[in-house]
């Protein structure tokens, strides 16, 4: 593991007193130069005007309210689908139209996205109009199936387009060819709220609210939504989406925000009013997303619509159950895929290839993609997990690292390998794809053979990059309030983190592969510094000979019994001597 410091020049930036120091050293390092850059309230958003296809659906969705048609939102099985879907229905439910229902499709039955066959499921309902959500951009015989049929379809989704777009009545992406919108990095619920929020404007300047004697719905009531599809779904946090997270957590933190939401809260034990990001990707996504990989997406849906508290407490409860039981499979696939990997560096007996594609017949296929993250995080490959799907078919999830556009390297091997690959799609870090059984053994080495061409030996190397070191005196309780309050951080906007010197205090294990520590600066030996290190290898560690150790470590508030105190969460440590 390679320790390198993020580069920071404040030569070129045009910071106001007031931002610390600090701040300023962190801000500019991820690309972030002025005040301007830092604004989070939403009037720094760019205008839905700028987005292609936004007046096409909302003078569709108009022509719908007007005829009260029925609409049948169709997402994705992930958080991401599940915000997106239920911000739809909540949303032109409040803007008066009678007749919103909406569809997920079964992964495990009909696989992605717009499908013909969830078309004809959809057609059970006779909808005039089917809006896609997180979803359909690569749904070109979906749509022309709707069609067919007489039903009209408005593809919202985020993903990148293949070289055929769909033929919908509108298409909003800011990733389509000739989309100038300036914000390519929006979530799907950000993209539908994008549109939503166009309606709404539209709606309003007809004096529809008005003449109905309707109360014009706030947009910002559903921020919460779109945070927390935002941050789940790992997409870079851009100023836009900043922005939206950064207000949909200040509605959370007031206690203004779904009763799904809260009662997820509750259940994770994260109390709202001291919400962060990374606690909707690591608290809230999993239990939606569970839903997804093991049963049915719709519980998750069904949990962010109810407006029933009871209700809501109900069906986080079974996502939570959901939740347990994908970690239970997880770790299975997981103790196998280690195997595999660990006998392929053994038979080679050198470097592990520049990709690994990785199946075992009895794998989850709602598990893969997790399965792909874990082993990519361990040994800084690009990994594909495949596991079976139906017809001889297997269903892959992929997950790259720093350097590989994953989708634009699926992408070359269908190309140079026409027949290969069944169809694919996603993103630069992680993509989905479909190939015969039979022919695992070709794609394996076409893939490997593009990665390898794409890669070098030092992409290869895992790198923690830091915000270099901190004064001892920076390790304090207004320092880590700082930092928190200074994001929201993550995916390409990274949380601070920083590396320094420590003498071991004490270390003892806790909740069976977790190391306590109280660690004291090397030039403050009496500042005694509580820190947590999760998920440490149990064979190397407590480590009593360790003394002195270079940490890299972020700065934490631990809440305890109504208790809070700084905490060092340990991320990497390197031994400098012994006892």
């Amino acid at each position: 593991m390679q320790i390198e410091t993020r580069p920071s020049d404040l030569s070129g930036c045009n910071f106001p007193e007031h931002i610390d120091p600090l701040l300023q050293r962190i801000y500019q390092a991820r690309g972030v130069n002025n005040q301007a850059e830092l604004d989070r309230q939403l009037s720094c958003l760019p205008k839905p005007a700028s987005m292609q296809g936004i007046p096409a659906a909302v003078a569709r969705l108009v022509v719908a309210l007007e005829e009260k048609h029925q609409v049948m939102i169709v997402g994705d099985f992930d958080a991401d689908g599940a915000t997106s879907s239920a911000l739809m229905v909540l949303a032109l439910t409040a803007m008066g139209y009678a007749n919103v229902e909406f569809l997920v499709p079964n992964r495990f039955d009909y696989g992605y996205g717009l499908t013909p066959e969830i078309v004809d499921l959809a057609a059970q309902k006779n909808p005039q109009l089917i809006i896609t959500v997180d979803n359909g951009i690569s749904s070109v015989d979906g749509v022309a199936h709707a069609n067919s049929l007489g039903i009209e379809v408005i593809v919202t989704d985020h993903h990148l387009p293949g070289t055929v777009l769909p033929a919908a009545v509108a298409i909003v992406n800011p990733n389509q060819p000739g989309c100038e919108f300036p914000s390519k990095n929006l979530a799907g619920v950000g993209v539908a709220f994008y549109l939503l929020s166009a309606l709404r404007a539209e709606l309003r300047a007809q004096d529809w609210f008005v003449k109905q004697n309707r109360v014009e719905p706030n947009m910002a009531s559903w921020l919460d939504l779109v945070a927390l599809g935002t941050v789940a779904d790992v997409v870079p946090l851009d100023q836009a989406n900043r922005a939206l997270v950064h207000q949909g957590l200040l509605r959370i933190r007031s206690g203004r925000c779904r009763p799904g939401i809260q009662a997820l809260l509750r259940i994770a034990g994260k109390n709202p009013a001291r919400l962060v990001a990374t606690d909707l990707g690591f608290a809230i996504g999993p239990r939606l997303n569970a839903a997804g990989r093991l049963d049915d997406i719709s519980l998750g849906i069904q949990c962010l619509l109810t407006e029933d508290p009871e209700m809501a407490m109900n069906t986080a409860r079974a996502l939570d159950e959901l939740n347990q039981d994908r970690k239970l499979i997880e770790q299975d696939m997981q103790r196998e895929a280690l195997t595999i990997v660990e006998k392929l560096a053994f038979d080679t007996e050198i470097e592990l290839p520049s990709a690994l594609c990785l199946f075992q017949p009895d794998w989850h296929q709602g598990v893969v993609g997790l399965l792909a993250s874990r082993i990519k995080e361990k040994y800084h490959r690009p990994v594909i997990a495949f596991a079976r799907g139906d017809n001889g078919e297997l269903k892959g999830s992929s997950r790259s690292v720093p350097g590989l556009h994953i989708r634009d390297a699926l992408d070359s091997v269908a190309t140079q390998n026409p027949g290969l690959i069944t169809k694919f799609g996603g993103h630069a870090m992680a993509a989905g794809l479909s190939l015969d059984e039979g022919k695992l053994a070709e794609f394996q080495q076409a893939f490997e053979q593009q990665v390898a061409k794409s890669l070098s030996a030092d992409d290869l190397q895992a790198k923690l990059v830091t915000d270099g070191s901190l004064e001892s005196q920076q390790l304090s309780m207004q320092t880590a309030e700082l930092l928190r309050e200074s994001g929201p951080w993550g995916q390409l906007f990274p949380e601070p983190c920083f590396e320094g010197d420590f003498v071991i205090v004490q270390q003892r294990i806790v909740g069976e592969k977790h190391l306590k520590l109280v660690l004291a600066p090397v030039d403050q030996p009496q500042l005694a510094i509580d820190a947590i290190w999760f998920n440490i290898d149990t064979a190397a560690w407590p480590n009593l000979a360790a003394g002195t150790v270079r940490c890299v470590y972020r700065l934490d508030i631990n809440e305890f019994r109504g208790q809070e105190n700084v905490q060092l969460l340990v991320q990497h440590v390197q031994l400098k001597n012994n006892k």
